[in-house]
């Protein structure tokens, strides 16, 4: 593509959530094509993406917009601005919302319809946002990327949005960062939560409910309050709004045990997913679903649902589940004493992770940026 992409980077979250691992992986890998690339961003990532992306132009924003409220508003007015300074042929923004006047063709990233299908699972503000940014980038942009087909479909039967104008560009996996772990990774990590050799569940994510935690431990209770050797169940990442967690956390039998412990570190996660006996995702449904596939990469037996994208990611590669409890436990127990199947899964997850790369994603990104150019 002949052109230069100015990418909004600024909505990228500093625990490096979703959005941040999407961004940062599609950045790198249009970097390795000498894309015509300019990356506005926090001030505290410009040091990241110079390193990310060297042959690009990075501005820093004002530090103002490290608050969404400021972003937003700044979005409007600011984000043009640099726009034009960098002679921008196309903007994307990679997080639902855009500029409304910045004077040359916007990609817009959708990441998923639930705001309309499951709204009882956002919070009232967060989801009133936005399906209102959704709609206007629907009606706005020149070309909106969705994660996966099950993200396009609902869009297209939720919205009557046009198809035409949508391109389904997959996520990838970063393989220096989600890979098969040694066994030494595997015993430092299970050291550093206290496990020893206790076996483990293990959950990555946001505790929101669309993740459908309660009903995951819930579910593992079932599956192991009996059991004479029950393995651990650890909730890793953000502590997020789900109010029933705590609750279900305290209602856990005595004898069992529920870890949090909250963000881990990035070099951990290999150890952490592939340590586990089972990594759990319940999750009532994903534009995507990366946990998931960074899951496969670090050659974890997968457990998740079949709701909307993750059978896309999940393939045949892992088991699957209703998101009710009695149907979790069942699958969690079946599965735990399955060493053939698990050790099935292990490898055809790992397998098929090696189809999702952040090339591919990056040359389905720049389709969709030469497209709204040609518009």
């Amino acid at each position: 593509m002949s052109g230069r992409v100015l990418v909004d980077a600024t909505a990228v979250p500093a625990d490096r959530g979703g959005v941040g691992r999407y961004v940062d992986g599609l950045l790198a890998a249009l970097a390795e094509r000498h894309a015509d690339l300019a990356i506005v961003c926090q001030r505290s990532d410009a040091e990241r993406y110079g390193r990310v992306a060297p042959e690009a132009r990075v501005i820093a924003g004002p530090a103002a917009i490290a608050h969404r409220p400021a972003r937003l508003a700044w979005e409007q007015t600011g984000l043009p601005l640099v726009a034009q300074q960098v002679e921008a042929d196309v903007v994307h923004s990679p997080h639902y919302t855009m500029p409304l006047r910045s004077g040359r063709p916007v990609v817009v990233t959708v990441h998923d319809a639930t705001f309309f299908t499951e709204p009882s699972l956002h919070s009232t503000v967060k989801g009133t946002f936005f399906r209102s940014a959704t709609r206007t980038a629907l009606r706005r942009s020149a070309r909106v990327v969705v994660p996966s087909k099950a993200t396009r479909d609902e869009v297209v039967r939720v919205l009557d949005a046009d198809a035409t104008k949508i391109d389904v560009a997959y996520h990838g996996v970063d393989p220096a960062t989600f890979r098969l772990p040694t066994e030494a990774e595997k015993s430092r990590v299970q050291a550093r939560l206290g496990l020893g050799n206790q076996p483990y569940i293990a959950f990555l994510g946001m505790l929101e409910p669309r993740k459908n935690v309660p009903a995951l431990i819930r579910g593992w209770v079932q599956a192991f309050g009996q059991h004479p050797e029950p393995p651990a169940l650890v909730l890793a990442g953000g502590a997020g709004w789900d109010d029933q967690v705590e609750g279900t956390v305290a209602a856990v039998p005595a004898h069992l045990r529920v870890l949090r412990p909250g963000y881990l570190r990035f070099t951990d996660l290999p150890g952490y997913l592939g340590g586990a006996r089972i990594v759990a995702y319940p999750s009532h449904g994903e534009g995507f679903g990366l946990p998931v596939l960074e899951a496969m990469a670090c050659g974890a037996p997968v457990l998740t649902t079949q709701r909307l994208s993750l059978p896309e990611v999940g393939g045949d590669a892992v088991a699957y589940t209703e998101p009710d409890d009695a149907s979790i436990a069942a699958a969690l127990g079946a599965l735990y004493d399955d060493d053939g199947r698990r050790a099935t899964l292990s490898a055809a997850g790992h397998q098929r992770s090696l189809e999702f790369t952040w090339a591919a994603s990056a040359e389905a990104h720049l389709a969709s940026y030469l497209r709204a150019l040609e518009q």
